[in-house]
């Protein structure tokens, strides 16, 4: 079946669903940190996601892997693709507003694609790949120049800090590859890795916040943390991977364009956020990088 294949409209709706999901981490991430630090939001998020997709796997009767070299690569790929870039993000959003944190998350193709082509001996760089990632740098520079004449202490840290984020998931998608090689399952992969990640937290949590030298969090912080685990982690990979198999990876794809626009209008809505002129066309220039990237501006080589 094409990877191209034409969207219907329930896959527009759940595409749709998908990035107020996604986009709605930043969200509840930034709500959690008023009373939370970044790697406790980290901890709480996989731990609760984990036990969610296992009972998810449970009833539909999916055997979990034990073997020893599965579990490595979920290791390997807990650390790449959650516990390193969730980290970051969300030390990043101690500093700048969700919104801005999103719209640099979706530099992650860019990132994909150069890391692809020095460790994946089939993914070349070709003419409209260096135009579209040409895009996406140039609005990273836009961005680094508002943060840059931004008065906020730490902005661009928080900037550069969603950057690394970008990267390690760029690594993530490389080294995920493994997966399908290994014949393990999207659903399976997605609780094995959040499971592993849990594990790695804990000991960290333990050692660096310390959480029981810190006072309960209030109703509202709970309640961020509920929604970021089994709304933006464990419900969202279901749909994600409904997506893949009923819309292609190409199309489903589509939802990193619409992340960011789902996390500023949550922003500006409820957390009183706003972008400035230059952010706004840091964000075009990112998101008509992405277009490009995905060929549908530009014909591919065949």
């Amino acid at each position: 079946m094409s990877d191209t294949r034409p969207i219907v409209p329930g896959d527009w709706g759940l595409l749709c669903l998908l990035s107020l999901l996604w986009g709605g981490s930043f969200f509840f991430a930034k709500v959690a940190l008023s009373e939370v630090p970044p790697l406790t939001i980290v901890l709480a998020r996989v731990a609760i996601a984990a036990s969610a997709l296992w009972l998810y796997l449970r009833l539909r009767g999916t055997p979990i892997p034990s073997t020893a070299a599965t579990w490595w690569a979920f290791c390997g790929m807990g650390f790449l693709n959650n516990l390193l870039p969730f980290t970051l993000i969300f030390w990043g959003q101690t500093f700048i507003e969700s919104g801005l944190a999103s719209i640099i998350n979706a530099t992650t193709p860019l990132f994909s694609i150069l890391v692809a082509h020095f460790l994946a001996a089939d993914e070349r760089l070709s003419l409209y790949k260096l135009t579209g990632i040409a895009l996406g740098i140039a609005g990273v520079v836009v961005l680094l120049g508002a943060q840059t004449s931004s008065a906020a202490d730490g902005a661009v840290w928080g900037v550069l800090a969603c950057l690394g984020a970008a990267l390690s998931y760029g690594f993530a998608n490389t080294f995920g590859r493994r997966f399908k090689r290994m014949g393990i399952a999207p659903a399976v992969g997605a609780f094995g890795q959040i499971t592993a990640t849990a594990c790695m937290a804990l000991p960290l949590v333990l050692i660096v916040d310390r959480p029981w030298q810190h006072g309960m969090p209030g109703l509202a912080t709970w309640g961020a943390l509920i929604g970021l685990a089994l709304l933006s982690t464990a419900l969202a990979y279901i749909i994600f991977f409904r997506l893949i198999a009923t819309a292609g990876a190409t199309n489903t794809s589509l939802v990193t364009l619409l992340i960011p626009i789902s996390a500023v209008l949550l922003g500006a809505a409820f957390l009183g956020e706003r972008l400035s002129a230059l952010q706004l066309g840091g964000m075009a220039l990112i998101g008509l990088g992405l277009v490009v990237l995905d060929g549908r501006l530009l014909p591919r080589s065949r």
